[in-house]
């Protein structure tokens, strides 16, 4: 059992979290800045879940490791990692919440899975390799399930 402790305003946060695993596995991309525009025309067909992020040194993407195979052609160069799967977070997380990811992290940290944290508007999701995801999925639902009975 996991020695991570939610502080006590998060207990009820976690309790009511719903984890849902996708299916398919997913990669991350890394792009040169050059390929920006061929990157976003790629994602007009791409379905959930998938990410594009532009910083001033690369184009981030992630997406579905069987798409990603279909155009990488498109591009002069990527760093690819992978296979990862993808856990969403299933419950609209209020934007002053502070501390969520961290325990996730820590309590993966614990039974040593590292994460690629990503966050939207309303929910958080983690990247996990693909070889230890139901592992991750069993220790987030224990987490869960102490919190619910708390």
């Amino acid at each position: 059992m996991s020695k991570v402790l939610p502080s006590p305003e998060m207990i009820p946060v976690f309790a009511s979290t719903k984890i849902r695993l996708h299916p398919e596995e997913f990669v991350l991309v890394s792009l040169a800045l050059s390929e920006k525009i061929r990157a976003l025309d790629s994602f007009k067909q791409l379905d959930p879940f998938s990410s594009v992020t532009v910083d001033h040194a690369e184009v981030s993407m992630i997406l579905k490791k069987m798409y990603w195979e279909s155009i990488e052609g498109l591009f002069q160069s990527s760093h690819v990692e992978g296979p990862y799967r993808v856990i969403t977070f299933d419950i609209v997380l209020d934007l002053s919440l502070v501390g969520f990811i961290s325990v996730v992290s820590a309590v993966l940290a614990e039974v040593g899975i590292s994460i690629f944290a990503l966050s939207t508007f309303l929910r958080d999701h983690i990247l996990v390799k693909a070889s230890r995801a139901d592992e991750a999925v069993m220790v987030l639902e224990a987490l869960i399930k102490r919190c619910f009975t708390q």
